[in-house]
C-alpha cells in the first residue's frame, strides 16, 4: 500500500472543488507539531496557536472560496486527556469555516460497521478517499488514496448518517 505524507494530504486541499469531509473515529492521536502544545495544555500553560496558523490559513482560504469543510468526531465519553484537549481547540477551526460536529460512541447505531477497516478518512468532492494510517501510539503514517467508486459511496454514505445525528460543537456539552 502507497502512503502519502500528510503535507501531501493538505494539498489536496488547494485541488478539491466543493467539499471535504473528515470522519475522526480516534480517541488519541499523536502528531510531532502537536506535542508540545498538548503537553503545555496538560500543564496548564497558555498556548499562543502559532503552530496550528498553517492549518487555520488554508482552511480560511478554502472556506472563503465557497468550498466545505466539515469533521464528525466519534468520541467516548468521558473524554481522552486529547480529545478534551481538541474540544478546547475547536472555536479556533470553527473561526476560519470550518463545521465540526461530535458523535458520542456509545449513541452510534447497533452493527454500524465502518468503512476502511476502520480508520479515519477525508473525503473530498465525493470522489476522492485520503485514508489515514496510524502506528500503536496514533501517529500518522501517511494516507492511502483510495478512488474505488464502491468504497467512496459507502463512505459518503457513513459520512450522511452520522452528519445528520451529529451534535454541533456549539450544541455539544460532553
Amino acid at each position: 500500500m502507497d502512503l502519502i505524507t500528510s503535507a501531501q494530504r493538505d494539498e489536496l486541499f488547494n485541488s478539491f472543488k466543493h467539499s471535504a469531509f473528515h470522519l475522526e473515529l480516534r480517541d488519541d492521536y499523536g502528531s510531532p507539531i502537536e506535542d508540545t502544545p498538548y503537553a503545555r495544555w496538560q500543564r496548564g500553560e497558555p498556548d499562543d496557536h502559532v503552530w496550528l496558523d498553517p492549518w487555520m490559513t488554508l482552511m480560511k482560504r478554502v472556506t472563503g472560496e465557497g468550498k466545505t469543510v466539515r469533521r464528525v468526531r466519534v468520541v467516548t465519553e468521558p473524554h481522552s486527556q486529547y480529545v478534551g484537549w481538541e474540544n478546547s481547540l475547536t472555536h479556533l477551526n470553527l473561526a476560519v469555516g470550518e463545521d465540526i460536529r461530535w458523535f458520542p460512541r456509545h449513541q452510534l447505531p447497533d452493527g454500524l460497521a465502518f468503512p476502511v477497516s476502520g480508520n479515519d478518512w477525508w473525503l473530498f468532492d465525493d470522489s476522492l478517499l485520503a485514508v489515514g494510517h496510524f502506528d500503536e501510539e496514533g501517529r500518522v503514517l501517511g494516507s492511502e488514496l483510495i478512488e474505488d467508486p464502491e468504497t467512496v459511496a459507502e463512505c459518503v454514505r457513513i459520512r450522511d448518517l452520522l452528519w445528520a445525528s451529529a451534535i454541533h460543537h456549539t450544541e455539544y456539552k460532553p
